[in-house]
């Protein structure tokens, strides 16, 4: 089913698809890390072929004395691993093009503590494509505050992933439906390369 989409007021927002986190050797369900590059490379293409502003997220840190250290039962997965020096670069095939607006956060979602929601205003930006990784913690804290902000939203959920499947689908089933829509990559697709015949 193709998402009721206003493409005059819309755009892709992609989370966290960046070399040190979305790299093969790493796990993610149900679709792997060369899956959500894909398919968030798709979207990115046909957002930039209709004009379309296309925000590429990505969680970065100086020192790591920025980034947030609250005392835990589970540690991210990453904290105790040693940090390449592109970590934080977004992967090859969705790198910045000229148009595009980078966005550096330091914590699990994209609102917090960054100009998102300003740069989303002032093009008028009612509607936000979502994707990215992992479902669960980048993606869903962002949708959760882009819900609480007033935003439409529209859920590319075969362009992100999470450490298990379970916490996918829980996202998936329980959460995005009572604050968007949810399509594949290619409804997304389909609707925007529509409105450029239109």
């Amino acid at each position: 089913m193709e998402p009721k989409l206003d493409l005059s007021k819309a755009a892709l927002v992609v989370i966290d698809v960046q070399k040190g986190i979305v790299s093969p050797e790493r796990k993610f369900e149900p679709y792997n890390p060369s899956e959500v590059i894909t398919n968030t490379s798709s979207l990115v293409k046909v957002f930039r072929k209709a004009g379309k502003p296309v925000f590429l997220v990505h969680v970065s840190s100086v020192d790591g004395k920025d980034m947030l250290h609250p005392v835990t039962d589970q540690p991210p997965q990453w904290a105790s691993a040693q940090r390449s020096v592109d970590w934080a670069e977004f992967a090859e095939e969705i790198k910045p093009a000229a148009g595009d607006i980078v966005i550096t956060k330091h914590q699990w979602g994209a609102f917090y503590g960054t100009e998102l929601d300003l740069q989303l205003r002032r093009r008028k930006i009612e509607t936000i494509v979502l994707c990215g990784v992992s479902t669960n913690l980048g993606v869903e804290t962002t949708a959760r505050d882009a819900y609480q902000l007033g935003y439409n939203q529209i859920f590319a959920i075969d362009a992100m992933a999470a450490f298990s499947k379970d916490e996918h689908e829980a996202t998936v089933k329980y959460i995005f439906p009572r604050i968007g829509q949810s399509r594949n990559t290619s409804e997304i697709a389909a609707t925007v390369e529509s409105s450029l015949k239109s």
